[in-house]
This record gives C-alpha cells, structure tokens and sequence, in this order.
C-alpha cells in the first residue's frame, strides 16, 4: 500500500546557523490503490424462500443432474451455488476428484476450459462461512468443500453416492440430487489414480430454474 504526504504540514525545525537543504517535492506520489468491487449477482439478495424455489440442472458429459436447494439449512452456500450456477462460472468445469464409493467433487473454477480470467480467477477465492446444520451427509446430499481451517469453503462442492457420518455436523450439506444419480454413479465409477480422475467428467452447461413438481406415482 501507498501512502500520500503531498500537502502534509511538517513540524517546524528550529533554525540553524547552515541552511539545511531542501528535500525535493515528489510530484508523482502514487494514490492507494482501491480494490474493484464484487460484481452483483443474481441472488445476492434473495431470500430463502425464493432461494428454495429453484433447483440447479448440470448438463455434463455423463447426462443430467438436477438437485435441490436447502438455504434454510444452509443460506450461503446455496447462495453461493445458484450465483455460480446462475452466471455460467460452472461451465465447462470438471469433476477432479473422484473417491470410489463415497463422493464426486467439482466446482473447481480453475479446471474451466479457456483462459482463467482475473475476474473468475478473485471469483474463486471468495470464501464462505461455514454453515454446519442437521442434514445428514446421506446418498445423493450435495456439500460443500473446504480446507482444514474454518470458514475456507469457496466454489468447490462435492455429491455422495454413499454415506458419511463422519461430515455430520462439520460441512455445509446444502441441497440433494432429485433426478440423475445414475450420472454421479457413472461419473463414480470411473477410473482414477490417487483420487484423480483419468478422464474427468466436464459440465458442459449449468442452469437455474424453478423446480419441477413430483410426479405422481403411476
């Protein structure tokens, strides 16, 4: 950071027999930089119930993955994940993690395709409060990602297509697939080394939109 004297009044010295040289006037003093502001996105603002109205589809290389949303469990991270979602940062994404039996993770704003921008590249740092709640880390709950450290979850979410009590109660279980775990299972499945993919699973498109109503049993 910079700072600015030009125009500061300096304590007066007493004189002396020698005039004292004078310090030349810096002219081009730089002005403290101001970091750009967040750009707004959709649902910066929306409330938990508007928030629970819309579900997220993934149009991914292994087929389709609609979820649901639980903001009144989690508000933030459904947050977080609709403006995501919503502003197409998931786009062309992957999924780069892959634990056989337990979870697939995506989310990684860095493994889009293209040039990572400077905007997606502050979007990805953005962090989030951790927001522990009563969901069960159960088949099919989607949760957020994050380090050791509390409050470090940013984009990363992970789906389980098993179970993990041992997450109870420490991440943020904010939503559940409602059609397409055959695509999370197939996605599962796949070949890894060291949790990592082979070929890792793209998500050619994401969107937002009101949820469907259940069929009625045939």
């Amino acid at each position: 950071m910079f700072a600015c004297f030009a125009g500061t009044i300096l304590p007066q010295q007493q004189p002396s027999a020698t005039p004292a040289a004078k310090e030349p006037i810096k002219t081009n003093a730089r002005p403290t930089p101001v970091p750009p502001k967040a750009r707004p996105e959709p649902f910066d603002k929306a409330d938990a119930a508007t928030m629970a109205s819309k579900c997220v589809t993934f149009d991914t290389e292994a087929g389709l993955i609609e979820m649901e949303m639980f903001p009144e469990h989690a508000p933030e991270s459904v947050r977080n994940f609709l403006n995501l979602s919503a502003t197409g940062m998931f786009d062309t994404t992957v999924f780069g993690r892959v634990v056989p039996g337990f979870v697939i993770q995506g989310g990684d704003l860095y493994s889009r395709e293209g040039k990572v921008t400077y905007e997606i590249g502050m979007r990805a740092r953005r962090t989030l409060p951790d927001e522990p709640n009563k969901v069960l880390h159960e088949r099919g709950i989607l949760s957020m990602a994050r380090g050791e450290e509390a409050n470090t979850a940013m984009t990363s979410f992970f789906i389980l297509v098993g179970t993990g009590a041992h997450l109870d109660g420490k991440f943020a279980a904010f939503g559940r697939v409602t059609k397409g775990m055959e695509a999370v299972d197939a996605i599962n499945k796949a070949a890894v080394t060291d949790e990592k993919p082979e070929k890792p699973v793209r998500i050619k498109k994401a969107t937002v939109g009101p949820c469907k109503k259940a069929e009625p049993p045939a």
